[in-house]
């Protein structure tokens, strides 16, 4: 299987109102040690995906756009609206990680 299909298929299958990283995405699409590829994945998907990209999050659980930029509210938004709580920029893995 294609890489990047790999990597689509983890994060469509994030559900509403969970997070992952992208290191763990990277895990559960068979390529450990692949997480800055998944993040180049995300940033490249095509304008009229629906693959929820913003459910992935970096390690400790921080939008990884600079805060007050359009690309972190747009994140922090979608996240919201799925009931996931982003304070100064970061979620609480604990609480909204996904597992399997």
């Amino acid at each position: 299987m294609d890489k990047q299909v790999a990597i689509y298929n983890v994060v469509a299958a994030i559900p509403v109102g969970k997070v992952c990283s992208y290191g763990e995405v990277a895990k559960r699409a068979g390529l450990p040690g692949y997480a800055r590829y998944v993040g180049h994945t995300m940033k490249t998907l095509p304008q009229q995906s629906t693959i929820p990209w913003y459910r992935v999050l970096n390690a400790q659980g921080k939008i990884a756009f600079e805060q007050g930029s359009e690309n972190f509210e747009r994140q922090r938004q979608a996240l919201a609206s799925e009931g996931v709580l982003v304070i100064n920029g970061k979620v609480n893995m604990a609480k909204y990680m996904w597992r399997l």
